[in-house]
């Protein structure tokens, strides 16, 4: 799948390049917090309750990632599309691992670029557009990938958690 880029690796010449984070961080309002909050404690309640402690473990060691993950913002990495593949921060990925690729393009909500790729473990890359162009993206991306037309809607997962600030 994926490899990593080495002094050794070929990428080919750079058509489109920009940074891209390295996972989406939505703000959280005091709300939120306050539901999430109660929510872990009564999933923490239910546990000690039905006697199921790895349970209430579990749940307090998850309130304390996303209580760290809330107060860190991502990494930016670099991404770039080249004539033989994809850059992602320091993986690159062929155009023989990507099966197919799809611009979903409803700002200001949603503006990305998704990669489907014939892993098991990553089978789906997002890549935020930003500022830059879908038309020439997808003009260049279709010389080396079949586009996937069907998909004009962005996967259930990402508008889920979108929607519920999830990450």
């Amino acid at each position: 799948m994926a490899q990593k880029i080495t002094e050794d690796t070929i990428i080919g010449d750079i058509l489109f390049e920009w940074n891209v984070p390295e996972y989406e961080k939505h703000e959280k309002s005091s709300t939120w917090i306050i539901i999430a909050t109660i929510v872990a404690i009564a999933l923490i309640i239910f546990g000690i309750w039905t006697n199921n402690y790895l349970f209430a473990l579990i749940v307090v060691l998850g309130g304390i990632i996303l209580y760290l993950w809330h107060h860190e913002d991502p990494l930016e990495v670099p991404f770039a599309i080249t004539e033989l593949g994809v850059v992602i921060g320091n993986k690159f990925y062929s155009y023989s691992d990507i099966d197919a690729f799809f611009i979903i393009y409803d700002p200001p909500e949603v503006k990305k670029l998704f990669f489907e790729t014939n892993s098991k473990i990553r089978p789906l890359i997002r890549v935020p557009i930003k500022e830059q162009n879908p038309v020439e993206i997808r003009h260049a991306l279709k010389k080396y990938l079949p586009e996937d037309i069907e998909k004009e809607e962005e996967p259930l997962t990402d508008e889920l958690a979108r929607k519920w600030k999830i990450n």
